[in-house]
């Protein structure tokens, strides 16, 4: 097991410079496909706080599931919109990477530096 981990989206291309990025420093990062194994709310309350943002903050409001939902970042609460990234991981901001008990969203993937 690697001490970094990789939230990753193989079909976006910052996810995927952003891995190997992480990959041309040798380090062979745990890749999670979040759309196929999403965390949990509990692990995603733990990223938030190792990013240091909100859910409001992480979630993509540019999705068609985000209009579909018919959330309202006004009016949603935290709790409400960690659910619907859990079950709709396509709404969770990407690449995260965690290493060394920080993390980091890989836009740009240049941010992977900060915690590597």
């Amino acid at each position: 097991m690697s001490n970094v981990t990789i939230y990753h989206n193989p079909r976006c291309s910052k996810s995927r410079q952003t891995l190997q990025r992480i990959e041309a420093k040798n380090i062979n990062p745990d890749i999670i496909r979040y759309l196929e194994t999403p965390p949990t709310a509990a692990e995603l309350k733990n990223i938030l706080q190792l990013l240091g943002l909100s859910a409001k903050q992480l979630i993509r409001t540019s999705e068609a599931e985000y209009k579909t939902l018919a959330l309202d970042l006004e009016t949603a609460t935290e709790d409400q919109l960690i659910t619907a990234m859990v079950q709709h991981p396509k709404l969770i901001q990407r690449p995260i990477v965690i290493a060394n008990g920080k993390a980091v969203l890989g836009r740009p993937p240049e941010n992977v530096d900060e915690i590597l």
